[in-house]
């Protein structure tokens, strides 16, 4: 699923667990995701049911999108459910340093993500 997945899941635990209702997703191939939406708005053929099976509208919530990419990778799932969105990722490139200062950094490690959530959500 990607390297931050331990990122978006510690932040999904974390909000889980002071019921905050936000949506963590962290996909790193969103082709099939994209091309769903994309026949869902009748340009494309494809099939859209798994919009359905991942974002189904009875769990509609805020979403956060986490990808060590650009963030506007991810945007784009908000129109599933019309739902608010943060989405988070890497806009600048050649910094080092330890992971976690890295993933600090860009604001995609699980701190950022749960304050993310808690924008989106106050």
């Amino acid at each position: 699923m990607g390297a931050v997945l331990p990122e978006a899941l510690a932040a999904a635990d974390r909000l889980a667990q002071v019921g905050v209702p936000a949506e963590v997703v962290c996909v790193t191939s969103p082709d099939l995701l994209y091309r769903a939406v994309r026949a869902r708005q009748g340009h494309e053929q494809a099939e859209s049911w798994v919009l359905d099976q991942v974002f189904p509208a009875e769990r509609a919530t805020p979403l956060v999108t986490v990808l060590d990419g650009h963030p506007h990778t991810l945007a784009f799932l908000a129109t599933v459910n019309r739902v608010p969105v943060s989405s988070l990722g890497v806009t600048r490139f050649g910094q080092s340093g330890s992971l976690e200062d890295v993933y600090r950094e860009h604001g995609i490690d699980a701190d950022s993500i749960v304050r993310a959530a808690l924008d989106l959500t106050d």
